[in-house]
């Protein structure tokens, strides 16, 4: 049997990071975790933090680990649009600020003084949401001038570890687009839109592709290990292991995690009157693919709600939650998940409360209740997304693959599948340490392109199939009656 080859995946997640071992034999992948550290943002002087040097020490300790256990290569993945600031001598001159910070909350109104959001999306065709990094840009030019008129260098956060990791800088091209600083269609930055922001070309390091090696694991970590720019954002990681074989425009995903993100992988990006009143959003994706999707609120609503009742003194686990979910009345009282109130931490269940109180329905009394309104709601809003999809693209979908974490979830992927009336097929649930290490594998040589990356996909992991149970006169009802709750 041929040897395995050992390449690491470090992917930063919304509360946790985790190291990965993929190995690779010629005909399987296998996924192994070597080291899992917290990712909590702190604050600092008022706002919310990377906690960067937490962070980066867990990183290298990552890599460290990963040599040890055989490794040759990793590449790095986080969420988009957050950034770090270096000065000419490569220090980084603050903490990154978190999305989530509410410096960003009424930014657009100050941002259309010098440029029209419509405008704007007619460029990046990148969906208008107050924390795009074009808006935190703005932000700091308004509210620390200073600060930027200081830096020399911009990396977005997968390339700022990997600047720490290699000493090289670079920018790499997935995670650069969810910003709203490219232009869609040229796939470069748009010097109209920096000038907006406040900030010019010279600011970014070269913008690179997916598969770039970025240079070489330093001494100080025991260098021997080829650092890669993968499709370092962890969306564009996780739709590249989606385990189909269609091609662009022939499935749909959802990235069910945190956020969930819903939509289909195009050749081109998709801009007009449309995508931007509906707010899609067309990022960079691996191998030139720009994927086409809609952001959803997803399973913040849950994680958030659960540490707000840790906070109460209720210790309450997932699998609890959603058996007392399970048990109680299906849509009840339903809320839209991207309401606004529902983005910034704090007590999610008091918020869902109060929205079903003002929209004229019951509140839940118990956590299985509310569970219950979030999992309804997060269907109903998936069926809508869906058909807003096929509408745009002409795609008919044969089944939707749910990747990541949510993916175990196995009361949301049953509900998904009996509103939206598709079979849904769900995992793998490590989509994004996947997908990030299968870039690494094709930079290598490993695997010819995309199509032999899901082919691996296909063989190395199990999935679930759920089919609609046809009680469509029940979630007819239902959605009929979340559309008029939305003001469609």
């Amino acid at each position: 049997m041929k040897k395995s080859k050992n390449v690491l995946g470090i992917d930063l997640g919304a509360s946790s990071g985790r190291g990965i071992i993929g190995s690779f034999d010629g005909e399987r992948l296998s996924l192994r975790e070597i080291h899992r550290f917290v990712n909590t943002p702190v604050t600092e002087n008022g706002m919310l933090c990377w906690d960067i040097e937490t962070l980066r020490r867990n990183v290298a300790d990552a890599a460290v680990k990963g040599r040890a256990a055989g490794a040759t290569a990793l590449g790095i993945d986080t969420w988009g649009v957050d950034y770090g600031l270096l000065d000419a001598d490569g220090v980084l001159l603050a903490s990154p600020v978190h999305y989530r910070d509410k410096r960003t909350v009424n930014i657009t109104d100050y941002f259309s003084e010098k440029m029209d959001v419509g405008h704007l999306y007619g460029i990046t065709g990148i969906q208008t949401m107050n924390f795009n990094t074009v808006f935190q840009l703005a932000a700091d030019r308004r509210d620390r001038p200073g600060l930027l008129d200081k830096a020399d260098t911009l990396l977005f956060m997968p390339d700022l570890f990997g600047y720490y990791l290699t000493g090289e800088t670079a920018c790499e091209y997935t995670i650069a687009s969810t910003g709203a600083l490219l232009d869609a269609s040229d796939r470069d930055l748009s010097d109209e839109v920096l000038k907006a922001a406040g900030v010019s070309r010279g600011l970014f390091a070269p913008l690179v592709t997916p598969g770039h090696r970025l240079g070489e694991l330093l001494p100080e970590y025991g260098g021997g290990m080829s650092v890669y720019n993968v499709a370092s954002h962890d969306t564009a990681s996780a739709v590249l292991s989606v385990p189909s074989l269609a091609g662009p425009g022939g499935f749909v995903y959802i990235s069910s995690g945190t956020w969930s993100l819903m939509g289909t992988e195009l050749t081109a990006p998709r801009i007009d009157g449309e995508s931007l009143k509906l707010n899609w959003t067309n990022e960079g994706g691996a191998g030139g693919t720009v994927r086409f999707l809609k952001n959803i609120m997803g399973l913040w609503l849950l994680q958030e709600s659960k540490r707000q009742w840790e906070r109460e003194g209720k210790q309450l686990s997932f699998d609890g939650l959603s058996a007392a979910a399970e048990a109680s009345v299906p849509f009840g009282s339903i809320i839209d998940p991207d309401s606004p109130e529902f983005g910034v931490p704090g007590d999610i269940p008091g918020r869902i409360a109060a929205f079903c109180v003002r929209t004229g329905q019951k509140p839940p009394e118990t956590p299985g209740e509310t569970v219950r309104i979030i999992f309804d709601s997060l269907a109903l809003c998936y069926r809508r997304t869906l058909e807003s999809l096929v509408k745009q693209t002409g795609i008919c979908p044969s089944a939707v693959n749910i990747v990541g974490g949510g993916s175990k979830d196995r009361m949301l992927n049953r509900l998904t599948a009996d509103v939206i009336g598709l079979p849904v097929v769900a995992g793998p649930s490590e989509a994004t340490a996947a997908g990030n290490i299968l870039m690494q594998l094709i930079a290598e040589g490993d695997l010819s392109g995309i199509d032999e990356a899901r082919e691996l996909v296909l063989r190395s992991f199990d999935t679930q199939t759920y089919i609609p149970d046809g009680r469509r006169s029940l979630y007819d009802d239902a959605y009929g009656r979340f559309l008029t709750l939305l003001g469609k």
